[in-house]
This record gives C-alpha cells, structure tokens and sequence, in this order.
C-alpha cells in the first residue's frame, strides 16, 4: 500500500446508518489515478509551484518588448481621460502625495499634452503681450521665434531635468527613484503655467511678475511636496542639495518665461509725425 495511491469507498445502507456497515465486506480499494494527474498537471504547467496560480507568461506567447515596437511605448501611454483629468486636478490641488495617485502606473499621455499645450499657450501670450507693445509702430509682424524658444523651453525642462535627477538619484544610491515617475511628476507640474500664461500678457508689469512668481510658488510646492520622499533616501547633505537645484533650476524656468514672453512693454521716444524736407532746412537755419 505505500507504493502506490488508493482510494477509499464506503458503502452505506439505506438507513444512512454507518454502524451497521460491514467494512469488511463494503470497504474497497481502487487504484488511485493522483500520481498520474499530478505528473501531468506538472507537465502542462512547466515552472509552477504547487498551491500558486500558473505564470502570467504561461499559455501564452513572449511578453518581451523590444525599443523598436509600438508595444514598448504604449505601455507608457496605457491611461483613460478620467484617470488623466484626475491626476490634473491633483497637480492643480494637492492633497495627497502624487505618486500616491500615480497608483504605480505613470504615464507620458499627460504630460506631452500639457507640455505642448503650455508651449502654444505661451505663444499665443508672447504675441499678444508684443502686440500691444506694437500697436503704435504700423504693421504688427508675428515673432514665430517665440514659438520655437516655447518648444525648446517647455519641452527641453521637461524631458532633460528629470533625466538628470534620475541620474543623480541612482548615482547615490536611491532604490526607489523611477525615470518614468520623475517625468510624470514634472510633466504635471507644467500644468500650472497653462493659466498663468493665459492672464500674464496684461500691459500693467507688476502683475505679469505676480502672476509668474505665483505660478513659480505653486508649481514648485508641488514638486518639493513630491519629491522629499524620493530624494530623502538619500544622505541628508545630498537630499539638501537636490532640493536646492530642484529649486533653482525651477526659478530658472519661471525667469526665461517672464523674460522671454511677458518683458515689459518698451516705449518708443520716436516722432511718428514725418518732417518735411522745407522745415528740415528751416529748422538746420535756425
């Protein structure tokens, strides 16, 4: 009996009563099929533990992606509208830690979005604020210069600045820093400049710098809220001077968008009124 697997059958009578049961005549022995079940469930299943759930991979092909195929960046891309509107709305009013609200699946859906909304958003701004600062100088000419400085600006903060602090993060010895994570961060983060762009073309100076040194506030706060988790994994020194950089290179931001989109309105000391060549030798007379 200990080579080999058994089952046990008990036959009842009517009565349901089990005291009267001959075992000797009602007990029997089967040959039991377990050995052979279990060597072929292990044969279906090759790698799977007994009592887990089967391999997400089994049954079913690679689930590899390779950098040249769509699948590797739909991955980055795999989010709905609402879960998109929401982590809006807690770039713009934090309440909770934003990688919280990530839930481990950062995307790039919005932050490209808003990236590239924020650089249309400050061209438009640009040219309005040149226009009014123009309106006395004849034909007004539309400066798409600004249009590509918003590219390089938004575009180029917002991809290279979290690569760095990725870099740094892993340099000195933080676990729990992710790439993805760091440019989904920043990429909300740009959320904030979409209203102050819309009102900071106004022709009264101090506002446009209200404005643009609120935003910088907001949007900062939002960065610092998020990012002390990750950077204090690091040694207390180096946390201190990423926060700082993480600062100044944020101030940097907000100073070349007010400088290059919103300067000041520069009045021209010129007389429009033509002077005729007669009164130009009158007036070399006298």
């Amino acid at each position: 009996m200990s080579g080999a697997g058994y089952d046990v059958v008990v036959d009842v009578d009517e009565e349901g009563d089990l005291g009267h049961t001959d075992l000797q005549e009602d007990l029997e022995f089967h040959s039991s099929n377990f050995n052979t079940d279990a060597s072929t469930s292990s044969r279906k299943l090759p790698g799977s533990s007994p009592g887990l759930p089967p391999p997400a991979t089994a049954g079913s092909g690679s689930s590899k992606r390779f950098l040249w195929t769509l699948s590797f960046y739909a991955q980055f891309f795999d989010v709905d509208t609402s879960s998109v509107l929401a982590r809006c709305w807690a770039a713009l009013y934090p309440r909770a830690n934003f990688l919280d609200v990530l839930e481990g699946n950062p995307d790039l859906y919005g932050p490209i979005w808003i990236a590239t909304t924020v650089v249309f958003i400050l061209f438009l701004g640009g040219t309005i604020s040149k226009y009014l600062a123009e309106t006395s100088q004849g034909h007004f000419v539309y400066d798409f210069r600004l249009l590509s400085g918003a590219a390089g600006l938004i575009y180029g903060y917002t991809l290279v600045i979290p690569i760095a602090l990725f870099l740094s993060l892993k340099y000195f010895g933080s676990e729990s820093a992710n790439l993805l994570e760091c440019w989904a961060l920043y990429g909300y983060s740009n959320l904030i400049w979409i209203p102050v762009a819309l009102i900071s073309w106004s022709p009264i100076s101090i506002l446009n710098y209200v404005f643009v040194g609120v935003g910088f506030g907001l949007s900062v706060a939002f960065l610092l809220r998020n990012l002390y988790p990750v950077l204090s994994a690091t040694d207390k020194q180096t946390s201190k001077i990423l926060l700082i950089l993480v600062v100044v290179f944020h101030a940097f931001l907000a100073i070349f968008i007010k400088v290059l989109f919103f300067a000041p309105a520069r009045k021209t000391t010129e007389d429009p009124t033509p002077v005729k060549d007669g009164e130009s030798t009158r007036l070399f007379m006298f």
